[in-house]
């Protein structure tokens, strides 16, 4: 099985620029304290990277 990360989203996109709101949607987070299972890719952890006051990584698995 491929490695995975967990991300929960931790801000808010309200007063945020389209494309800060594009990337949370493009990771499948929407709202306050959501979290998702994402598989430990470049591209991933791109989009992660991009917006640190907004997520958290909780746990790295695999």
């Amino acid at each position: 099985m491929a490695k995975t990360i967990v991300v929960k989203q931790i801000g808010s996109p309200i007063r945020r620029p389209e494309k800060q709101r594009a990337t949370l949607i493009g990771l499948g987070l929407n709202k306050m304290n959501r979290t998702r299972e994402l598989e430990d890719t470049p591209s991933v952890r791109g989009m992660v990277n991009s917006i640190p006051h907004l997520v958290e990584i909780i746990e790295e698995r695999g």
